[in-house]
């Protein structure tokens, strides 16, 4: 059954003639059987019907103040059915598509009313929360929306608090989130949910003592709110205090003890103390508690995956999907995992999947670009990299990873034009320092090489890596090699060989071959070499 709201409306509107027969205009009648429907409308057919006369009614014809009427009446019926709409929203919803055709229809409703009656507050925020929803136009919609909505007069303070809460989660400066906040706080003191929110965004904030202040606050006016003590565990363990934010966890799961969020938590707390075991036992209890937790599934295999357990971290990501298909979050991690058991094509292909969904996706692009050089398809590597630096040229990973696709293909110079924007924007990465050392030191063109300069990178390079990574060393010593100083190159280069780097063990040795004969190494790299 419908709840009869309209009828406080109806009190508000002005007073229409009671008799059709006082009734200047032709459509005082369907105007009537409106006013009369709406009494005993308990279906959103039967508001169809009430708005249905009273279009007709306007069509036909009314007096000014019963146009008015009937457009506010219109309005209000309108705005009524687009909140039963929404109060059914999720209610056996048969298809995505069924879901998206119920949020349109309360849409359009609400948009109607608005344009009948602009004053309608409460019409701005539903038009706000369908926005939001899967779907809908996002979240500059829903704060337009919200912007008109606080334009108004909100009577009810705890209302328009709401809103305004609503509001600063859209907002994308801090400062005017604050604001927001601030304001909402001011109106609603009371209110935990309130009060929790500006914690929250506090906390996002790197703001953590006055979040933590917050976040007490707010359980002092709701000591039984689970959710909050979960929102203070997360900030006691940003500031490190690990036990305090366990014990919050402790009365969050003795508050909710059938749900899975604070051992998720807990789980994520232990992760921080390294503490994989305890975090893995949590993680159990979790799926014991909530087996279909997406969540929780792609923590475990992230733990597992740390744990060089790759067969068990794919399983719970398969899990995850077969319970969330074509969630991005587990896409990236199948993707990921794939690639470190070379598994390269079959990671591609997942990635793939996600540049599908969005072809703006810059991550998925570099990461696809990543896996294009380990593969040696170079020529596609630089593609990728390049499409993302027409987006953003800033990007040093980019730069970095063009410029290993371009050192792959022995295309000496432009490889070092990237490497030099790259440095310029992360001067201490030691792998830009040390490949661009190394082609100054090894290029065959003569215009390009500089030996004084490739050992001051090759050295910084070393440092940075403590003089652990064969691979940095050899640069070291080819670069000495250029300069004609062979001692130094057979010193490092055979510093180098001690570490014993499976990866680039035999070629290492060819390089100390090379110094001992006297001989500075010239090679252009290609497909057939993977990147220094």
């Amino acid at each position: 059954m419908f709840r009869q709201t309209w009828i406080a409306v109806l009190l508000l509107l002005p007073l229409a003639p009671a008799a059709p027969a006082l009734a200047a205009g032709e459509g005082q009648e369907d105007l009537d059987k409106a006013t009369e429907t709406k009494l005993t409308a308990d279906s959103i057919d039967d508001l169809g019907e009430v708005i249905r006369l009273i279009e007709s009614a306007l069509q036909k014809g009314l007096d000014e103040s019963n146009a008015a009427f009937a457009n506010k009446l219109l309005a209000s019926t309108f705005i009524q059915r687009a909140q039963e709409t929404i109060e059914n929203l999720f209610v056996n919803v048969a298809s995505m598509d069924d879901f998206r055709r119920r949020r349109r229809f309360a849409l359009d409703d609400l948009e109607k009313a608005v344009k009948l009656d602009p004053k309608q507050p409460q019409a701005y925020l539903m038009i706000a929360r369908l926005n939001l929803l899967p779907g809908g136009d996002g979240a500059k919609a829903a704060r337009e929306a919200l912007d008109k909505a606080l334009a108004l007069d909100i009577e009810n303070p705890m209302e328009r608090a709401k809103a305004l809460v609503m509001r600063a989660g859209l907002q994308e400066e801090p400062k005017k989130k604050l604001v927001d906040l601030d304001e909402a706080v001011r109106l609603a003191p009371g209110s935990a949910a309130v009060v929790r929110a500006r914690g929250l965004a506090l906390a996002d904030m790197d703001k953590l003592e006055p979040a933590l202040a917050d976040l007490d606050k707010a359980i002092a006016l709701a000591p039984d709110d689970g959710p909050t003590y979960e929102a203070k565990a997360i900030v006691l363990a940003r500031l490190k205090k690990y036990d305090e934010a366990l014990a919050a966890l402790e009365r969050a799961q003795e508050i909710n003890p059938g749900s899975a969020a604070p051992l998720l938590q807990r789980a994520r707390v232990h992760v921080a103390q390294k503490k994989s075991g305890a975090a893995l036992q949590d993680l159990d209890k979790a799926l014991a508690v909530q087996p279909d937790n997406v969540m929780v599934l792609l923590l475990r295999a992230g733990i597992y995956q740390e744990m060089g357990k790759k067969e068990k971290a794919l399983a719970d990501v398969d899990k995850a999907l077969e319970i969330r298909p074509g969630l991005i979050a587990a896409i990236r991690t199948r993707a990921l995992l794939l690639a470190e058991d070379e598994r390269l094509d079959e990671a591609a292909a997942e990635l793939q999947k996600l540049r599908e969904n969005d072809p703006n996706d810059l991550l998925t692009l570099l990461q696809l670009g990543m896996i294009y050089s380990v593969q040696k398809k170079s020529d596609k590597a630089v593609e990728a990299y390049s499409t993302i630096l027409a987006a953003q040229p800033d990007l040093w990973q980019a730069l970095r990873g063009r410029g290993d696709a371009y050192l792959n293909l022995g295309k000496h110079a432009e490889a070092i034009a990237d490497y030099e924007k790259a440095m310029k924007l992360e001067p201490n990465d030691h792998g830009i320092l040390n490949n661009l050392a190394w082609v100054l030191a090894t290029s065959p063109d003569d215009k390009l090489r500089d030996g004084k300069r490739a050992i001051r990178l090759a050295t910084e390079a070393c440092e940075t890596t403590d003089y652990k990574l064969a691979h940095v060393l050899s640069t070291l010593a080819a670069a000495y090699a250029e300069t004609g100083d062979f001692d130094s190159a057979v010193q490092w280069s055979t510093k180098a060989v001690e570490l014993d780097d499976k990866e680039h063990g035999d070629e290492i040795k060819k390089e100390l071959e090379s110094y001992k004969a006297k001989k500075p190494w010239r090679e252009l790299l290609s497909e057939e070499k993977a990147e220094k």
